[in-house]
């Protein structure tokens, strides 16, 4: 199960909680936490779906990539590329109509990745504008594809760009084959001022507690869901533009680009020094 079955999902089993206004809720003290991954692209290094000595892998761990365009493995003419010291990851047309763009995952099929089982988990990014794009920074549980027990899917951020005045978050329980039924699904629109995400860089934050998870737009709080019990394992962070989402992509600026600063992974704890950034 992917993005791209969520997506189908929302039309019948979209569960609004109490999407909150843009700027509204408590403030996140990141001195409060530890930083224990941070990637800001200054050494990027990405394979394609074992890690090896990599931190990324341009699929998703169970070969479940999703949307109308083909996740590209890194390389020359790929979709990744550092510009200033941030990541481009750049959705692209070929000449014969074929879209192609990248995702990158912090994590293999094997269970080897980078998370923490609780924790504050943030990307800097900044939204491509147009139809069609589909950028998200989301979490999945770090396990072994062969693990049957239920994963948690946390989606910090999904948007989708023929709207710019909101973007969705969503907590999901994924349990296996021959259990589908017994799978939950939490989603809400985040309201934002029009055209905002794709005018300037902001940071997209999610904070995992024993019994709460709590959605941060700008380190500050903008829904919050109970955490499920069925979260028995690490996260790890996920960012990638896809296109479509049942939304036509004839309009979709080619190239279109996702521009991302950092992702940040903190585990409770304080740290020797702090710098709120």
């Amino acid at each position: 199960m992917g993005r791209l079955v969520r997506a189908a999902l929302l039309l019948v089993v979209l569960a609004v909680m109490h999407g909150t206004a843009f700027g509204r809720g408590e403030s996140l003290d990141i001195c409060r936490y530890r930083l224990v991954f941070s990637e800001d692209f200054h050494d990027f290094s990405i394979a394609s779906r074992a890690l090896g000595n990599g931190r990324w892998t341009a699929h998703t761990p169970w070969n479940g990539d999703f949307g109308d365009a083909s996740f590209s493995d890194p390389g020359p003419g790929g979709p990744f590329s550092v510009v200033d010291g941030e990541l481009h990851i750049t959705a692209s047309r070929s000449a014969s109509g074929q879209w192609k763009s990248g995702l990158m995952a912090a994590a293999d099929e094997s269970g080897r990745g980078e998370g923490v089982q609780y924790g504050y988990f943030e990307a800097k990014m900044r939204m491509p504008p147009g139809p069609g794009t589909w950028p998200a920074f989301w979490l999945s549980s770090l396990k072994p594809v062969s693990e049957k027990l239920p994963g948690v899917e946390v989606d910090v951020i999904e948007y989708y760009g023929h709207d710019d005045t909101n973007y969705m978050s969503a907590l999901h329980v994924w349990y296996p084959q021959g259990q589908q039924d017994r799978s939950q699904h939490a989603t809400t629109p985040i309201q934002v001022p029009h055209g905002s995400l794709v005018g300037a860089y902001h940071t997209y934050g999610v904070l995992v507690e024993p019994t709460r998870m709590t959605w941060f737009l700008d380190r500050v709080a903008v829904w919050e869901r109970p955490t499920p019990p069925e979260h028995q394992f690490p996260l790890y962070p996920m960012v990638d533009l896809a296109l479509g989402s049942g939304y036509p992509i004839s309009d979709t600026p080619n190239p279109s680009v996702l521009k991302v600063k950092y992702v940040r992974v903190y585990a409770p704890g304080h740290p020797a020094s702090c710098a709120r950034d």
